[in-house]
């Protein structure tokens, strides 16, 4: 998290605008101290967190993963270039049980945002998740269990799935087993 600053770019929006932590976290549904911990990279909001955070400050996802650089059409992303998104935790301080890696920084005003998903343990919380936006998933190792609204939809490798990301979802590892996930998210 430290490598894209995520936690500054949030405070320096929350400031440009003159807000304290309590109006942020009351416009957007967060605690104070959740909002505090994510701009002091205490923690690493989930992708559904920072998707909320982003459209209540008007700027797309990608604003929080880009270096300041100037826009390029388009950009190439080594293997040894991604930075992993560790420590992923809910609202409630709960581990999440994975962790992401931006597939595009540095191409400013995308439509869609690619992550790679590792998902590494099996949570005993299964809290769900919603926000604008579409969905893309392809299960490139292992075997995850989507909760999409009231269905619990088992993907296996090479499995994909498309949805509105303002159905409650949450995708787990079946059993517990590293699952990667090639994740594509539009605002």
């Amino acid at each position: 998290m430290s490598d894209y600053n995520i936690g500054a770019k949030i405070k320096k929006l929350r400031l440009a605008k003159k807000l304290t932590l309590q109006a942020v976290a009351k416009e957007t549904g967060f605690s104070p101290a959740l909002i505090s911990q994510i701009e002091n990279n205490n923690v690493s909001p989930p992708i559904a967190t920072l998707t909320r955070i982003a459209r209540f400050f008007d700027v797309k996802i990608g604003t929080f993963f880009a270096d300041d650089e100037e826009e390029c059409r388009f950009e190439v992303v080594r293997e040894n270039e991604r930075k992993a998104i560790p420590r992923v935790i809910s609202r409630a301080g709960t581990n999440q049980g994975y962790s992401y890696e931006s597939l595009s920084f540095r191409k400013q005003n995308k439509k869609m945002e690619p992550f790679l998903l590792t998902i590494t343990q099996k949570v005993s919380e299964e809290n769900t998740y919603s926000h604008d936006g579409e969905e893309f998933l392809f299960v490139t190792k292992g075997c995850a269990e989507l909760l999409l609204d009231d269905r619990r939809i088992t993907l296996n490798e090479g499995d994909s799935v498309y949805f509105d990301s303002t159905l409650k979802h949450r995708l787990l590892s079946k059993d517990g087993s590293e699952v990667k996930v090639l994740a594509v998210v539009t605002r």
